[in-house]
């Protein structure tokens, strides 16, 4: 496999995305999906790319959620770095509960026994709801 393939989102998950959005009787073809994940790849690394260069001016090595959501701002791409501001922050809050009930459940573990409707072991992602940007500067929240 050549090295630029590897450095690209796989295909079958560009074609998931596209068809969640399409409506169901439509068809995706295969040059379709290979454009799109083209474009995606990009933009991907262009944004990385500015975070990475706000990393390396303040001598850090590490870039995080708040350095995408910079660089998206910077780029003018600023509906995005809005929901990506919110999903992070949602993320966030949940990694916290989910750390709190992990430290609950091991806290308790000698003392309580887990029942079915315990909170303990439950560790499903929380639904989060994106924003679709459709043309005209209108956005409608679908769940992923």
């Amino acid at each position: 496999m050549s090295d630029e393939h590897e450095k690209m989102l796989p295909i079958a998950n560009v074609g998931r995305m596209m068809k969640k959005i399409l409506p169901r009787s439509a068809k995706v073809s295969r040059e379709a999906k290979e454009r799109m994940q083209q474009c995606a790849s990009e933009f991907i690394c262009f944004v990385t790319g500015e975070a990475s260069d706000r990393c390396h001016k303040e001598n850090r090595k590490t870039v995080n959620g708040d350095d995408i959501c910079w660089a998206l701002s910077s780029l003018g791409f600023d509906n995005y770095s809005e929901a990506m501001s919110r999903y992070l922050q949602n993320f966030r809050g949940f990694e916290r509960e989910n750390a709190n009930q992990s430290n609950t459940c091991k806290a308790n573990s000698g003392e309580v026994e887990k029942d079915e409707g315990s909170i303990c072991g439950d560790t499903s992602a929380p639904s989060l709801d994106f924003e679709i940007l459709e043309r005209g500067g209108t956005s409608s929240a679908k769940p992923y």
